[in-house]
């Protein structure tokens, strides 16, 4: 690879929008969520799908379940998407995050929550 071209790769990379927010794992079956705050909704979603392929690695807080139920007693779902600010810090865009997840699990009441 030339270096035009490495240059090339890593300005997109740095330019590319950063799409976080809040996801959560539903429980199909009993209808219990488990609500997360992430930074890469993307990234999190393939990992969603990985576990539920491989049945490997996943979250302690549903495994009971998921071993009662099975992975196809699971979705992902994205209940809101932030585009992080160019001029946002990433602690800024966590703080974020976190606030609205918080907000999100102010919805539920505990027996829905893992």
């Amino acid at each position: 690879m030339q270096k035009q071209d490495k240059k090339k790769l890593t300005t997109d990379y740095k330019n590319r929008a950063v799409l976080g927010g809040v996801c959560a794992v539903k429980n199909n079956i009993n209808g219990k969520i488990w609500i997360e705050g992430v930074k890469d909704i993307v990234g999190r979603r393939n990992r969603f799908e990985f576990v539920k392929n491989t049945g490997s690695a996943v979250p302690l807080n549903i495994r009971g379940d998921w071993e009662l139920h099975g992975a196809e007693a699971f979705s992902f779902e994205v209940l809101e998407e932030l585009k992080k600010g160019e001029t946002q810090t990433d602690a800024e865009f966590v703080e974020y995050i976190e606030t609205l997840k918080n907000i999100f699990i102010e919805k539920f009441t505990p027996e829905q929550l893992y």
